[in-house]
């Protein structure tokens, strides 16, 4: 007698010749695994990562209202405190995409622990779809937070008029923003790099994407230029869903960033799946 299997008998590890993949399909359990871990990294210090942002809106709120809408003043057709209000969500929505996504590997890198990342048995879509899907996550916390502080805060009001237009554009910046981080996490090799791009491109676009005036009132060479900036669709658009009026138009908006967030995870999927900059 043995304790040895008979060879009729195949071992459970040997069922599949070496090198050939265990898992097939989707590896849901891992990828709920990064999603949660991703999503409880930003929550552990919500403080800093999803209240901060509110209070740091409803400061700019604060202050337009005050410098600008204390004579009652008007743009394009309702009140100005109105008016800003559904930017500003939107643009603390995109800007902490930005900062979650760009975070993950980045401090991987820095820190040598990027093989945390590379090692589990995930494909490159379910690690994309991990980072990102909690770098949106993180844009909605904060967008809700914002959203409740605002509707709060007196003279204001940040009723929805088309829940569905302000959802989808909600989404299409915040995909935007969280692709251009992991983009920008791969490029860069320190926290400055990625800085850089946070300060000389994300702040710039936002802020000069009509979320405190209307297009309309710029001169023809400034509203094409602002309309070669996809920020500003996403900002109309978000407006449009809470206001009902928009300076853009809406299904243009609507599926040209459809199609840039495409584009984006194109590349943000060949430049992962390459291993250009995180693997030797």
């Amino acid at each position: 007698m043995t304790d040895r299997p008979s060879s009729s008998q195949s071992s459970p590890w040997l069922a599949r010749p070496p090198g050939d993949p265990v898992l097939s399909g989707v590896n849901w359990g891992g990828l709920q695994t990064l999603y949660i871990k991703e999503v409880r990294r930003f929550f552990k210090v919500q403080m800093q990562t999803v209240w901060a942002p509110a209070i740091t809106t409803l400061l700019y709120l604060a202050i337009f209202t005050v410098a600008l809408g204390r004579s009652g003043r008007m743009v394009m057709g309702v009140h100005f405190a109105d008016f800003i209000a559904p930017g500003l969500i939107v643009m603390a929505m995109i800007q902490n995409a930005f900062a979650n996504s760009s975070f993950s590997l980045l401090v991987g890198k820095i820190q040598g622990n990027i093989v945390d990342y590379l090692m589990p048995p995930l494909s490159t879509a379910e690690l994309m779809a991990g980072i990102i899907g909690a770098a949106v996550t993180r844009a909605f916390f904060v967008g809700f937070a914002v959203w409740l502080a605002m509707s709060l805060w007196p003279g204001v009001s940040v009723s929805i008029a088309h829940p569905l237009w302000a959802f989808w554009f909600g989404l299409m910046g915040s995909l935007m923003l969280a692709l251009l981080g992991l983009l920008t996490s791969l490029w860069a090799e320190k926290f400055d790099h990625a800085a850089v791009v946070s300060n000389f491109v994300v702040t710039p676009l936002s802020l000069l994407s009509g979320t405190f005036y209307s297009v309309e009132a710029l001169s023809p060479t400034f509203q094409a230029i602002s309309h070669a900036n996809p920020f500003f669709y996403v900002i109309s658009g978000f407006r449009y869903g809470f206001l009902g009026i928009s300076d853009s138009p809406i299904l243009v908006g609507a599926i040209g960033l459809l199609v840039l967030n495409l584009l984006l995870a194109g590349l943000t999927f060949a430049l992962l799946r390459s291993g250009w900059k995180i693997k030797a």
